[in-house]
């Protein structure tokens, strides 16, 4: 019973988190996950959670994120990457090159333990290519601690945020000046909302989801048990990623209306039941290696970005976006692509986008467990 009501209140505190960021414009300006993060630190920090609790949260953790990805996954049509266009495609592709040369660049050059180093590469590469769902992800199949996560995490919103008002603000005058010109195309009413149409019940359609990203998920575990090499968990992440990519090519998954937003909140979920876990001294053994990390790969990337683009012509306009979708994630691009004036550039932004969100968890497990070997 009281593990009962230990996931219940885990499930409940990010809803209310949700609701709060829906109907307070200040709630809604930090975001449900700075929400989620911060409620539960809040109740980490404070003692108020019993030692008898920890086995529900982390049960709650890993369920959380595990059916968060297949559902978010639902999202993803291959098919559609054929017409992706193609500086867009370059750019994308050149992006997700930089970050991965600049993380494993402070891999060889930072110190600290080769587990550490190997675990905030994995950590960048799938936050800087994909998203949060990414890191979350990689968090669980490299069994990365709570409170170096949680820095990870913390560190990247602020940093994250300085990025972003670069991005909207100097970027635009900066890289048209430097990289060759962009076409500007479409009209203003394309910048919208992307979510897919869809039809039918929202509730009946929330609970296909489930069972769908249920069947994902029980399908990887088992598996995963039967693969007699290689840990576990990074079978299991990879799995679920993969039945995920193969559910959204199902147009009645696809385009599934309460698939992602189901998606996001057991991401809100995974995010404060995460940080419910921090305690006092796990922060004690913080360093500013995690600082290091996120700062270099986010801005080291970008210059690099940067200069791949111009080394093979890539417009500025494609360079902004890819970078975007990039290091912050698809659900930026119509925000980016408002600010540069050209709406043509919507579709090829979230596109890329959602083709490094694809990828991000191959990419970072495959690159931290080789360096792993590498060193050891």
């Amino acid at each position: 019973m009281f593990g009962i009501l230990v996931a219940i209140l885990f499930l409940a505190v990010p809803l209310g988190l949700v609701l709060a960021a829906r109907q307070w414009r200040w709630a809604g300006a930090i975001g449900p996950v700075v929400l989620a993060y911060a409620a539960g630190m809040a109740l980490g920090l404070s003692g108020m959670l019993p030692d008898a609790a920890e086995p529900t949260r982390k049960t709650v953790t890993e369920a959380s994120l595990a059916l968060a990805l297949p559902l978010l996954m639902f999202a993803i049509d291959l098919r559609a990457w054929r017409h992706l266009a193609g500086p867009a495609l370059k750019g994308m592709a050149l992006a997700v090159v930089a970050v991965t040369i600049i993380a494993v660049a402070m891999f060889l050059v930072s110190g600290g333990s080769a587990d550490m180093r190997a675990q905030l590469t994995g950590l960048a590469i799938g936050m800087y290519t994909g998203g949060l769902a990414n890191l979350g992800a990689v968090k669980l199949a490299l069994g990365v601690p709570d409170t170096r996560y949680l820095m990870f995490a913390t560190v990247d919103t602020v940093v994250g945020a300085l990025y972003l008002l670069f991005m909207l603000t100097l970027a635009p005058r900066i890289f048209r000046h430097l990289l060759p010109r962009s076409p500007v195309s479409g009209d203003a009413d394309q910048v919208r909302d992307m979510a897919p149409a869809g039809r039918g019940n929202i509730l009946v359609q929330g609970l296909v989801a489930l069972l769908a990203a249920g069947l994902a998920v029980g399908l990887s575990v088992a598996v995963a048990r039967l693969i007699p090499f290689g840990s576990k968990d990074v079978w299991t992440i990879l799995l679920i990623t993969s039945l995920g990519l193969v559910g959204g090519q199902f147009r009645r998954l696809h385009d599934n209306r309460s698939a992602a937003a189901l998606g996001m909140y057991l991401i809100y979920v995974f995010s404060f039941s995460v940080a419910a876990g921090l305690d006092l001294a796990g922060l004690a053994d913080v360093n500013g290696a995690v600082v290091a990390f996120v700062v270099v790969v986010t801005f080291g990337a970008l210059m690099l970005h940067a200069l791949l683009c111009r080394l093979f012509g890539i417009d500025a306009d494609s360079f902004m976006i890819t970078s975007i979708a990039a290091i912050m994630s698809p659900a930026f691009v119509p925000m980016v692509v408002r600010a540069l004036g050209n709406p043509g550039m919507l579709m090829s932004g979230i596109a890329a986008g959602l083709l490094g969100f694809a990828i991000g968890n191959y990419l970072a497990i495959a690159v931290a467990l080789a360096l792993l070997g590498l060193a050891g």
